[in-house]
């Protein structure tokens, strides 16, 4: 049985929260190893920020607990569940709710990005074991897909890339056709909006989290470039053509704000991926990564759109700058866990 069939849908992440998870740093696994202590206090600052309003837990690989409590102080839960790298947004559950207000959880299957990063092995077995400890029943998805890949209104609709959820070096056994109606299966989904590409050099081939996400049923965050000469111009560009031309679930044509990205920054000749759109939603809030320095005007603007477009919350800015050098942002790092009450299948 699939969630569709026993109505268990994906909630939008802005639905209240249970928790938030955070998987904590693996040196071993990051590509700037030198940077391990900075992304270690990055990752602290988020669950502290998370923490002053919804209750957080991070696993840690053994022997990794007192430096991860050290660090964030007391008002986070520890628990120890081996990982190989630190992105519980891609391998985590995703959790599915039912309209009597019981939860699931789906185990995808993980590939660490179509095989970018060996071993994955410990990370594939992350979402089970949470789920586990958490007594929360598992739909063992039969296909690879990332949490950071899609982004959900609540209503019926999602969205995501071609680049990503259509790579060869996830599903290559599977049509377009076919992974749309499993997507569909597993979160209760009945249109799916494609955009082409996500942000040029993201090494996750294009998560949406990145580029695009819904603020609401009906709204959509799109970050820009009004560059020509940048190569996120153009793909920018194709992706607000398809949302101001297309309608969702419900038929509405979609209303597109729009946030212009932050100046190019690079760390040892190479471009970092800065996203305002990787934020998280949290109970009242908005986590939200801004990067200082030359960026700091439109660190600025970003965070007085985002207090436009959420007038009831909080945003919280966080050093996005140390979290980038491990990969991702914010989003990537984080994974909610909707209230309501474990599911007995």
């Amino acid at each position: 049985m699939k969630p569709r069939d026993l109505n268990f849908k994906m909630p939008p992440e802005w639905a209240e929260h249970q928790r938030t998870f955070i998987e904590w740093p693996v040196q071993e696994s990051m590509c700037w190893p030198d940077c391990y202590e900075e992304v270690c206090r990055g990752y602290a600052q988020v669950a502290q920020a998370i923490a002053r309003l919804e209750p957080v837990i991070i696993l840690v690989n053994p022997g990794e607990k007192e430096l991860a409590v050290k660090l964030c102080g007391p008002a986070v839960e520890v628990w120890e569940i081996e990982h190989n790298d630190a992105w519980i947004r891609d391998n985590g559950p995703t959790f599915v709710v039912n309209q009597q207000g019981e939860l699931a959880g789906v185990n995808w299957k993980f590939n660490a990005w179509g095989g970018k990063y060996p071993s994955w092995e410990l990370d594939d077995q992350v979402a089970p074991k949470v789920l586990e400890r958490l007594n929360v029943p598992a739909f063992n998805a039969p296909f690879v897909l990332e949490g950071g890949s899609i982004h959900v209104d609540g209503e019926g609709t999602l969205l995501t890339t071609e680049e990503c959820l259509l790579n060869r070096n996830r599903n290559p056994h599977l049509t377009r056709e076919q992974i749309a109606d499993l997507v569909k299966e597993y979160l209760d989904i009945e249109k799916i909006i494609w955009l082409e590409r996500g942000l040029a050099g993201d090494e996750t081939d294009g998560h949406i989290d990145n580029i695009a996400c819904f603020a609401r049923p009906g709204t959509v965050i799109l970050q820009i470039c009004s560059d020509p000469e940048d190569p996120n111009y153009k793909i920018t560009q194709k992706a607000l053509a398809v949302l101001e031309n297309t309608t969702d679930a419900q038929g509405r044509r979609l209303e597109v704000v729009t946030i212009e990205q932050p100046p190019a920054a690079y760390y040892e000749g190479e471009r970092l991926t800065l996203s305002y759109l990787n934020f998280y939603f949290v109970n009242g809030g908005i986590i939200l990564p801004v990067f200082g320095g030359e960026c700091t005007e439109s660190d600025h603007r970003a965070e007085q759109t985002l207090q436009e477009v959420f007038p009831d919350r909080k945003i919280i800015p966080v050093d996005g700058m140390s979290l980038i050098k491990e990969g991702g942002n914010v989003h990537c790092i984080t994974q909610q866990m909707p209230t309501g009450r474990s599911a007995k299948l």
